[in-house]
């Protein structure tokens, strides 16, 4: 049996759009014993096992010099688990766990590996900050000797070829699980008397949830925006939306379990994230699936799977796209959502099917899992 580990500086129960895809992907393979180093985040024991994954949890905290020294751990203590399990493959989760990676080839321990780039953040957030300039030809080193990368999007597959990746890049985006959330019934817009705008992300700026609250004034008092999901831009949003006088229209959910996001959707009328900057997003083919129409940007990765009739005339619409920062926008994509019921009815079916033809797990896993023997056959 083949071995892979993991480097993912987090994994359950802290849940993010990567840490599901390892997981639906891992266990879907259960030929191949998989192992992961992930950072401590507090929990009760050091090594569990989580579905088809033994994960080993090293450090301890959420800081940034926990996440920090994460990186020289994570090497040592997979020096020392190579010793007796004998990796076939190291897998890194985000452009980040190269660093362990790399600090392993300079303590002669070369094993071939695998790149996953799922970041959300911009280039500039990613690779120009100033703690990581001087470290950049080191994650250089890293993408450049990779045996294989694999990104959720066309976006990201430019990253590696500018980080010097001279073999052909692998877009594989991240899958929805279409049972749970094609299964989600939900009111239709013309029959709410409230019309609930849901989101479910970070409250971070990238996700731009203050644009939406700036579109509720635009919008008339039955719409209301109900925001899953927690971050450091809370008590900020909570005081905007004071400001405008629309903080009785904006309810803040906190977190919710990426397990019970397809009930959350039951209550809702249509999905909204304007992101400034996208990996992907696997909230935006999940509200699809569940039959939901979507508003959004185009930027990064999105521009995959969420095509406007206007600005993408050539395809069949999925959704509607605005510009970043454009509250006006968003008012008027909503109100075409409210009036426009036919619409709706064609994009929506147009979206749920690329979703079911393109995202399903089981097709994720499959092709992944070719990347994987990519991966293995270079040892």
């Amino acid at each position: 049996m083949k071995r892979i580990l993991i480097f993912s500086l987090a994994y359950y129960p802290h849940v993010g759009g990567a840490e599901v895809a390892v997981k639906e992907i891992s266990d879907r393979m259960s030929d191949i014993e998989f192992h992961m180093l992930t950072l401590n985040f507090g929990a009760d024991v050091a090594q569990e096992k989580i579905g088809n994954i033994f994960v080993h949890r090293v450090g301890n905290g959420h800081s940034y010099l926990s996440k920090i020294l994460f990186v020289p751990r994570a090497a040592y203590a997979a020096r020392a688990m190579h010793a007796t399990l004998h990796f076939d493959c190291l897998w890194a989760m985000m452009s980040y766990m190269l660093f362990p990676i790399v600090l392993l080839r300079f303590m002669r321990l070369k094993v071939p590996y695998l790149l996953t780039l799922q970041e959300g953040d911009p280039w500039e957030h990613v690779f120009s900050r100033w703690f990581i300039l001087p470290l950049r030809p080191l994650l250089s080193m890293g993408f450049r000797h990779a045996s294989a990368i694999q990104t959720i999007s066309t976006y990201l597959a430019r990253w590696a070829r500018h980080m010097g990746f001279e073999k052909e890049v692998v877009v594989i985006p991240n899958g929805v699980d279409l049972e749970r959330f094609a299964r989600t019934a939900h009111p239709s817009v013309m029959t709410a008397g409230t019309l609930n705008l849901v989101t479910a992300s970070r409250l971070v700026r990238k996700n731009a949830i203050d644009d939406v609250i700036r579109a509720l004034v635009l919008l008339p008092e039955n719409v209301q925006f109900i925001v899953y999901g927690t971050g450091p831009d809370e008590a900020k949003l909570k005081k905007l939306s004071q400001e405008l006088n629309v903080s009785d229209r904006v309810l803040f959910k906190g977190y919710i379990p990426h397990a019970e996001l397809a009930r959350a959707f039951g209550t809702a009328h249509i999905f909204i994230r304007p992101s400034r900057s996208e990996g992907m997003g696997n909230s935006f083919i999940e509200a699809m699936a569940a039959g939901l129409p979507v508003i959004a940007t185009q930027e990064g990765g999105i521009a995959d799977f969420l095509f406007d009739e206007k600005r993408d005339p050539d395809k069949e619409a999925t959704g509607w796209a605005v510009d970043k920062d454009s509250p006006e926008q968003i008012a008027f994509a909503v109100k075409d959502i409210m009036t426009n019921p036919g619409k709706v009815a064609r994009v929506t079916a147009n979206a749920s099917r690329l979703v079911r033809e393109r995202y399903g797990w089981n097709l994720i896993a499959r092709q992944m899992r070719q990347v994987f023997d990519q991966a293995l056959a270079s040892r």
